[in-house]
């Protein structure tokens, strides 16, 4: 395309000036909104270019002078004046004076090869102002042969591709692998992340070796993946078209590109053409003490189940990362009892090293009167969506200094635990601090002696997973104790299958069949879940099949229910179960004809084409129909990752000799006990007890309410996603998605002797609100796109068992109440004098309830129990 043959750059023509019209439009919207619709704005100008120095030595080393002139900012659409917010201004005033002389500064670029070689401008002008000229700067800049190269330009360093087809260039710039030190972070949980899809592409027309124009477009989206329907896109696009050449000034005679520089004008320097990070200060930004005392009535409590709390919940969070530890501590200390908990998750969600260092020094572990304000910045901790080093040596710290509350203590090191996970996730396991942790817990466990110790370092690595800890997992999954037995196989049992190894499977197989010693029920039928969900082998799954009807009547119906759930819910061990199920010794009416109370069951709370949610059932019941452990667990998934999203055990024991029942085989000394284990978002909680010992359980159940005991309450942070984007006209962009959750789950056990009837319920109440917000800041002048989406919702579990027979009658109900679902998208330009456009749509929706079906089983069983239930008081105590 060159006409001179020899050179690999666009080439001007002595004495001549260039004058282009240039334009940078940005659009902000929906992914599928047209573009006439969208946010945005425009900046026009002319632009002189002419050759000032071409190499004597080399043709292809020239400097260009260029000027933008003639500035314009206007609507990127038409729109009537009434609704322009830059009717009546001009340039002068929406950019300001100095800013559009700056602009108005001519820069002289060194061309070699077609590539920018140099960028010359002045030294002191605006971030935003440099920024700019670099976009444009950035577009000179083509090679005029097909290839991919790696490329610098105002975007970072890029790798580019060339397609060249005689007079037209089109140049392919890979977005997602430009290099520049843009600050932000990312969900860690790729199922509440945000996705992103980015796109460039610039042509190029050529004519007498020269550009006759230029257009390019970029392209940003991002959507939530968990719902793509939420999402948001910017379009950049430039234009530079030549309009006329005119007769200019000549050549500057001169060796080298500097002196040329120098004689032109000394003030200029060579700068980079990456461009530099240009800070937007918010001027009527309400300060934090301000905004607390807006939000703060929306945190009580008795609101945390409404989406409101959430909202108020995240935008505290934007406002606490912005301030300083002198000011967090101003309100923390300034607060009341009833609020304070959900300040203290919100400055410890905002992850700043400010909020780390104000929440250590307001806290004293040493003193037993702040527990909760302990437990619910820990908590935090563990749901933190991009912790530091610095956050984990300052627990590591507290671990081994003095903690005066012993379950404080333990949940330090559990939550310890769930940030190693974090850490080890985003491969940066062997930082100091995660090395350390890791130490710390694998050496005491090794040591520990107490078997209240070896649980809480068992619990640890129950969040933690690392694969050097399973041979010392397997070393406790055999102990005496049931209760540290079980943790032990459950900490496995959150391993990938991957990392059971020949040894686990072993160690498993030993357990479930009791080949050394007797172990309890509970724990054999979670060894029995960790081989059935780590790729089984035919006679593994055969030995399990063929003990149904050796092991105690409960125990047996249990297992029979987990095969079916296998092969109804198409678990990935159903192929291998058919398989073994062709043989009549393992397939027979005799060992599928049990009877008894225990079940299991999965099913489908939602199926979407983004994201969709299972439940798994599972109870288990002593032979004398007394609950033993009943297991909920939640799972959210989609095409490409899936994530535990919740798991409520209650779990009992011991209570035979409250109804003079015998109990079953190796359990005949088990102390009286229940209790409540719960998994949040892939973090193991720290186990709460609701009675131990006889003695405990008498008192309690004579003065019991019935009330249910609450296990988490809180705002958690989920999706937590903040990208600074470079647009390659020179703009800034900011793409922000936040999701919260305020959580609210009871748990409650309650009997009745009189009527020889147990219940447990377990109630979860959340509201969840998620926000994106996307900012075009030219700081003279911004566009914007909201979009939020918001959902309140509760889920009861209620078990209910009647033992005054056998087999005795047991009714599970879950269902979920209706629920409101409201979406929001507000689109708006402003500028900072305060005059504002906005356009803002709605919809909300009422999302029906739900009961959701166990098998059919059940139903039967609940009719029975609801018919004798009428005929007797609820007297409960």
């Amino acid at each position: 395309s060159s006409q001179t043959g020899h050179t690999t750059g666009p080439s001007l023509n002595n004495d001549k000036i260039y004058k282009f019209a240039y334009s940078s439009e940005v659009f902000v919207d929906q992914v599928k909104a047209s573009l006439e619709r969208s946010a945005g704005f425009r900046i026009s100008s002319g632009v002189d270019v002419n050759l000032l120095w071409r190499n004597p030595d080399n043709d292809d080393d020239q400097l260009i002078k260029v000027t933008i002139r003639d500035v314009q900012v206007e609507n990127v659409n038409e729109r009537p004046d009434t609704k322009s917010i830059f009717k009546g201004k001009s340039t002068e005033k929406i950019i300001g004076k100095n800013y559009l002389e700056a602009l108005q500064r001519p820069i002289v670029l060194q061309l070699s090869r077609g590539k920018v070689k140099n960028f010359y401008s002045y030294e002191n002008e605006p971030g935003l102002v440099q920024n700019l000229k670099r976009g444009l700067a950035s577009l000179f800049q083509v090679q005029l042969h097909s290839g991919a190269v790696r490329e610098v330009d105002v975007s970072g360093e890029c790798n580019v591709t060339y397609q060249v087809r005689q007079d037209q260039v089109t140049k392919i710039k890979a977005l997602d692998s430009c290099e520049i030190g843009n600050a932000g972070f990312t969900s860690p949980y790729q199922i509440l992340d945000v996705g992103t899809k980015v796109t460039s592409a610039t042509i190029y027309i050529l004519e007498d070796s020269f550009i006759k124009s230029i257009k390019a477009e970029e392209n940003y989206v991002f959507f939530l993946n968990s719902r793509r329907k939420t999402n948001a896109k910017i379009v950049s696009k430039q234009r530079l078209e030549l309009k006329s050449v005119h007769a200019g000034p000549g050549l500057v005679a001169a060796k080298q590109a500097a002196g040329v520089i120098q004689t032109l004008d000394s003030r200029y320097v060579a700068l980079p053409l990456v461009a530099e990070t240009v800070h937007a200060e918010c001027k009527k930004c309400p300060s934090l003490s301000e905004h607390w005392k807006t939000v703060k009535k929306h945190l009580h409590p008795e609101n945390l189940s409404k989406a409101e709390a959430t909202r108020s919940f995240l935008s505290l969070i934007q406002n606490i990362r912005k301030a300083t530890k002198e000011e967090i501590l101003q309100i923390l200390k300034s607060e009341n009892k009833e609020v304070l908990p959900q300040l203290v998750d919100a400055v410890t969600s905002a992850q700043t090293p400010a909020s780390l260092e104000a929440m250590l020094e307001f806290l004293d572990f040493k003193n037993t009167e702040s527990t909760l304000l302990q437990e619910r910045f820990l908590y935090a901790c563990g749901f933190a969506s991009h912790p530091n080093e610095m956050l984990l040596k300052s627990l590591t710290t507290k671990f081994q200094g003095e903690i005066a509350n012993e379950e404080i203590r333990e949940t330090v090191v559990i939550v310890m635990g769930a940030l190693i996970r974090k850490f080890c996730d985003r491969d940066d396991c062997k930082l100091p601090a995660v090395v350390e942790a890791k130490k710390l817990i694998l050496g005491r466990l090794e040591r520990a002696k107490k078997g209240d110790n070896v649980k809480m370092y068992l619990l640890a690595l129950k969040n933690a997973r690392l694969p050097e800890a399973i041979p010392l997992l397997l070393k406790y999954t055999e102990s005496e104790d049931g209760a540290i037995s079980s943790i032990a196989i459950t900490a496995l049992q959150r391993y990938d299958s991957s990392f059971l190894t020949k040894e686990v499977k072993k160690t498993m197989n030993r357990i479930y069949h009791q080949s050394r010693r007797v172990h309890e029920k509970t724990v054999r039928t979670t060894a029995a879940a960790v081989i059935l969900n780590g790729d089984p082998s035919y006679m593994e799954v055969k030995n399990i099949l063929l003990s149904i009807g050796e092991l105690p009547p409960e125990m047996n119906k249990y297992m029979l229910s987990i095969i079916q759930d296998i092969i109804h819910f198409e678990m990935p061990a159903s192929k291998i179960v058919r398989k073994v199920l062709k043989d009549m010794r393992a397939h027979n009416y005799e060992r599928f004809a049990r009877t008894g109370s225990s079940s299991a069951y999965s099913g489908y709370i939602t199926r979407g084409p983004d994201l969709s949610s299972t439940y798994g059932l599972d109870i288990l019941y002593s032979g004398s129909g007394i609950l033993r452990r009943s297991n909920l667990n939640i799972h959210i998934f989609n095409r490409n990752a899936q994530l535990h999203a919740s798991q409520v055990v209650i779990e009992a024991q011991g209570l035979e000799t409250i109804i003079a029942a015998t109990p079953d085989e190796g359990e005949e000394n088990l102390d009286s006990f229940a209790g409540m284990s719960a998994i949040l978002f892939d973090v193991q909680l720290r186990p709460v007890t609701f009675f131990q010992g006889y003695g405990d359980l008498m008192s309690k159940m004579l003065s019991a309410t019935g009330d249910p005991m609450n296990v988490v309450k809180g705002l958690l942070l989920l999706t937590d996603y903040s990208q600074v984007i470079q647009l390659q006209s020179g703009l800034r962009a900011s793409a922000e998605f936040q999701g919260g959750l305020s959580i609210d789950i009871s748990g409650g056990m309650e009997f009745s002797l009189w009527y020889r009837e147990s219940k447990t319920n377990v109630k979860n109440r959340v509201a969840m609100f998620t926000a994106g917000n996307i900012v075009v800041d030219s700081l003279f002048v911004k566009a914007g796109m909201e979009t939020s989406l918001e959902i309140e919702t509760t889920l009861d579990f209620i078990s209910t068992v009647q033992f005054s027979q056998y087999p005795f009658l047991v009714c599970m109900q879950m269902d979920r109440v209706e629920s409101p679902f409201r979406r929001y998208v507000t689109k708006y330009e402003s500028l900072p004098s305060g005059r504002r456009y906005t356009s803002r749509k709605a919809k909300v929706e009422q999302l029906a309830g739900s009961e959701y079906p166990l098998h059919q089983e059940n139903s039967n069983m609940c009719r029975k129990v609801f018919s004798t239930e009428s005929d007797s008081s609820s007297n409960w105590f």
